[in-house]
């Protein structure tokens, strides 16, 4: 049987090695792209334009996916973004705006995708968390960023419990630094033998949905940093 993934923000670095790492082992991979960005994923078996933010884009994707498809093996969901400002300059537009991309992204396919799992008693949920949603010396300096990030948190958690006494599992992955060519170029003087590769992640995705023991787990992935 065909294993599908869906991978939202497939054309961004992490994006691109988790596609290309479950091509690799035999995933049927759906990339989601952003509409209008004219963006790519070579790896990708499909790819739709989808913004995961709008609550009417995803369920629309969400009849799409169960006309064309059968089960749903794993749904990364790493499309998002990041924000600078302490708790004086963070204002409510901040908020909104990382909420948008890294919470409600996550959200509504959660709840777009939770009813077809649960019909098939399986599926793996992964989240992209971040370290300073962890970490609250961190967090000072990007406020809305790591609220948001929280918030990721505690979904999976709330999801986590919900499907408990099923075989559907729910994972967060939290880097410190990826290493990538954006995050290269706004910290030149930084030391980027100790961020972390993005394809290491992507293992840790891999590992994390081929092994049914593990469940509700956290994978710190912080390098040297």
């Amino acid at each position: 049987m065909r294993r599908n993934i869906i991978v939202t923000g497939a054309a961004g670095a992490l994006g691109t090695s988790v596609v290309e790492k479950f091509k690799r082992e035999g995933y049927h991979v759906i990339a989601l792209l952003r509409p209008g960005h004219d963006e790519v994923s070579e790896e990708a078996d499909d790819s739709y334009e989808v913004d995961a933010s709008d609550e009417h884009a995803v369920l629309e994707f969400v009849r799409e996916f169960q006309m064309q498809y059968n089960d749903l093996d794993a749904i990364a969901m790493i499309v998002g973004g990041f924000a600078m400002g302490n708790l004086e300059s963070t204002t409510q537009k901040d908020l909104l705006s990382m909420f948008q991309l890294n919470f409600f992204s996550a959200f509504h396919l959660v709840q777009g995708f939770l009813p077809i799992m649960k019909k098939q008693q399986k599926g793996t949920f992964l989240f992209v968390g971040a370290r300073p949603a962890l970490q609250l010396e961190d967090a000072v300096h990007t406020v809305a960023y790591s609220l948001s990030k929280k918030l990721i948190l505690s979904l999976s958690e709330i999801l986590a419990e919900e499907v408990k006494d099923s075989q559907i599992r729910t994972h967060v992955f939290v880097p410190s630094i990826l290493d990538t060519a954006n995050n290269r170029a706004s910290m030149p003087d930084a030391d980027f033998t100790k961020w972390v590769n993005p394809n290491d992640v992507a293992e840790a995705m891999h590992y994390a949905v081929n092994t049914p023991a593990l469940r509700n787990m956290t994978f710190k992935l912080y390098g040297g940093v």
